[in-house]
């Protein structure tokens, strides 16, 4: 298509509403109401030739897909905090949604949902949204910027009598020199930046106003890109660990590692109610894990055996974390009282003597135990959440010692090929073996605490703060500033007025009205929506 010529002879590009030079409507659309969004400058996304590229361009252009892509996000988002991401469990996926929430996490687990947030599919739904930001400031401030840049102080008669805000008065006598300087010392007066060309003004002021939703759309797409940002190692970590007492254990992702020298609850004593309360069992008055950060000096050397060096210790609290550097622990979970080890006696079954004790330690089993001179418990197999697979045989679940179950042999010149005894919690088989020469009784097991920790390092919470701020930046912008527009033109002893705001038409009138009250005009703010 060629560009469109107008009747003041300027050229405008393709899809101009208004021309450039005098502002008279160059579209049936604008004939009877102009178009003045984007000062009825030509976009590229309402180009009627197409390429490939350019159907890219009006995709993202368009306010409804935007639109349509954030409402996606929000939802996507919404779901993901229905269970726990699995950066808070500390089980396996597979195992845990089905664990406990039945059916439903199931289907939340096959359907990817356990890692939302950084999924392939909401990365790309987020990196739409930033691209659709670009692309449609990039579509409109370019062609608002140079019409605001070269809008000229004459406008055509008909572009002014198509305003919203328009009057048409009699200089009543008054001399038409006298009339604009006039008229232009009261808009200097209210705070307008005034252009003069002959007896036409032009009075504008809060033009910046204009800039603040893509000031706005600057500030998001800042935010958008703290957000990936998480997807870049060493920029974010959100984890959960489990720490024994006494147990120190890498921090995942990071070159350090935490010790819980131990984990302390405390309950709250009769005499510290202020009245007599009656309560069903103890209530917790805080959760301490005494803990101590060590870095990993041989961290990124491979194959090196780690070398810890203490640079905190601290009491982690609930809303009091270890905190250093940029490593963040909160305490955030607790088990006490579980099982850290099964504690067995083993008795010759024939005469009840009892040769010795072992402990079978559920986090970390020996391989065998020498109980005396003459005789030895191998650990065949361990099971730390024993299940029966569909081929019928034994698995486990999971790593965490929920139903522990050891393939025990015991060794000793009466069973030199060893015995075999299945240890259960709380019982004890002897599979194929109707008359075992030994047996194993129960004793009090270890119980032991767990803490459970949260660890985060989040570098991208300057450039997220740095975003919002320039969001909040367009938006006072935006919402507490108007661009406003006088046009006065003195011709043939009449002067022709216009105005225009992006907002706030009733405050423009008002304002408006005062200034030709003040230059000697008798109007009221309600004749200037009428042919004067």
């Amino acid at each position: 298509m060629e560009n469109v010529k107008c009747e003041c002879g300027h050229v405008n590009s393709v899809g101009t509403m208004l021309c450039e030079s005098c502002g008279v409507p160059l579209s049936e659309e604008s004939a009877n109401q102009l178009d003045m969004r984007y000062e009825g400058a030509s976009r590229r996304s309402q180009l009627k030739k197409r390429s490939f590229i350019d159907d890219i361009w009006s995709f993202f252009s368009s306010v409804k897909n935007a639109i349509i892509m954030i409402v996606l996000a929000l939802i996507a988002s919404a779901i993901g905090t229905i269970f726990p991401q699995e950066t808070m469990i500390a089980e396996s996926p597979a195992v845990y949604y089905e664990k406990a929430y039945g059916i439903f996490g199931k289907i939340y687990y096959v359907l990817g949902l356990h890692h939302t947030y950084s999924s392939w599919w909401f990365i790309t739904l987020l990196l739409m949204i930033g691209v659709s930001l670009v692309i449609c400031s990039l579509d409109r401030i370019v062609p608002l910027y140079r019409a605001l840049k070269n809008q000229k102080v004459k406008k055509n008669r008909k572009f002014l009598q198509l305003q919203r805000i328009r009057a048409q008065l009699s200089l009543a006598g008054k001399d038409e020199n006298d009339a604009i300087n006039e008229l232009e010392k009261k808009l200097a007066a209210k705070g307008y930046k005034v252009r003069r060309e002959g007896n036409a003004i032009l009075g504008e002021k809060g033009r910046f106003s204009r800039w603040g939703p893509y000031i706005n759309h600057i500030g998001l797409i800042i935010f958008i890109i703290g957000v990936l940002m998480s997807n870049i190692p060493g920029f974010y970590l959100d984890k959960y660990v489990w720490v024994r007492d006494g147990q120190t254990i890498e921090v995942p992702g990071t070159k350090y590692y935490v010790k819980n020298e131990k984990f302390i609850m405390e309950f709250y004593q009769d005499d510290e109610y202020p009245e007599k309360l009656d309560l069903n069992g103890e209530v917790v008055k805080s959760y301490t894990t005494k803990a101590v950060l060590y870095e990993n000096k041989n961290y990124g050397i491979t194959g090196a055996e780690p070398k810890l060096v203490e640079v905190k210790k601290q009491d982690v609290l609930v809303n009091h974390p270890l905190k250093y550097k940029e490593l963040g622990l909160y305490q955030s979970g607790q088990q006490p009282n579980q099982l850290g080890a099964l504690n067995l006696g083993l008795v010759e079954k024939s005469t009840g003597k009892e040769l010795g004790h072992l402990k079978l330690d559920l986090y970390n089993p020996p391989a065998s135990i020498k109980i005396n001179d003459q005789v030895t418990v191998k650990v065949l197999q361990y099971y730390p959440n024993f299940a029966i697979d569909d081929k019928g045989q034994p698995i486990t679940k999971s790593n965490e010692p929920i139903n522990p179950v050891f393939f025990l042999d015991v060794v000793s010149p009466a069973t030199p090929k060893g015995e075999t005894a299945v240890v259960l919690l709380g019982q004890m088989l002897n599979p194929g073996n109707d008359n075992p020469l030994y047996q194993f009784n129960f004793e009090k097991p270890d119980l032991i605490n767990i803490t459970g920790l949260t660890v985060r390092v989040d570098e991208r919470l300057p450039v997220i703060y740095f975003g919002s701020i320039i969001v909040i930046l367009g938006l006072v912008m935006g919402f507490y500033w108007q661009h406003r527009r006088i046009w006065l033109d003195v011709q043939e002893g009449q002067l022709f007025m216009a105005a225009y705001t992006n907002k706030n038409w009733f405050g423009l009138k008002q304002e408006t009205a005062r200034i030709l009250q003040e230059a000697g005009f008798s109007i009221e703010s309600g004749q200037l929506e009428k042919e004067g």
